[in-house]
């Protein structure tokens, strides 16, 4: 259900669309490829030209290459617009210190530490700080909700919905239900 309607005229003056897409190699291995642009409505004067309206301001891709085991394999970034040209697209190599990290354990603060400020492209990395829940989505598809022999879902207590004590985990998931808040 969208949005109510606003109760005054408005008109659109930015645009940001981020997406995500999760692939199944052939190798066993798992692709997560991420999209971000940033479009204005008006000709947009920027100190290196204008930008026109509708095109893009920021139009920059990551793709990172994880195991089942949510582990960062491979990272690859490529910023296809940028406000600053030869300057935004040279730090694109650096986000491969990524490798090796777990999506799931700690992966925004490794973000942030390595990337964050100076040290990488503000827009790449908060592209990048959706990927554990980008990548949970993914692999949600692929594994049922309660897999057999596990021990408590790992999507419990990681939402207010889903938390062990709500009415939604006392419906759906009641063996792991702790009592009302």
């Amino acid at each position: 259900m969208p949005l109510t309607p606003s109760p005054v005229t408005r008109t659109r003056l930015h645009t940001r669309r981020i997406a995500f897409e999760g692939f199944q190699r052939g190798d066993g291995l798992f692709d997560i490829e991420g999209h971000l642009t940033d479009t204005k409505d008006h000709d947009y004067a920027l100190l290196a030209g204008v930008k026109p309206a509708g095109v893009a301001i920021h139009d920059m891709w990551a793709r990172v290459t994880v195991g089942r085991d949510y582990v960062v394999r491979r990272v690859e970034v490529r910023t296809d617009g940028m406000p600053y040209p030869n300057a935004c697209d040279r730090i694109e190599p650096a986000y491969e210190k990524l490798v090796g990290a777990n999506l799931l354990h700690g992966f925004r603060k490794t973000l942030y530490d390595a990337m964050g400020g100076v040290h990488g492209c503000s827009h790449v990395t908060e592209l990048l700080a959706q990927l554990p829940t980008a990548a949970i989505q993914m692999f949600a598809g692929l594994r049922r909700e309660i897999e057999p022999g596990e021990g408590k879902p790992f999507q419990l207590d990681r939402c207010h919905a889903l938390e062990t004590r709500s009415d939604t985990v006392r419906r759906y998931y009641p063996q792991w239900y702790r009592g009302a808040v």
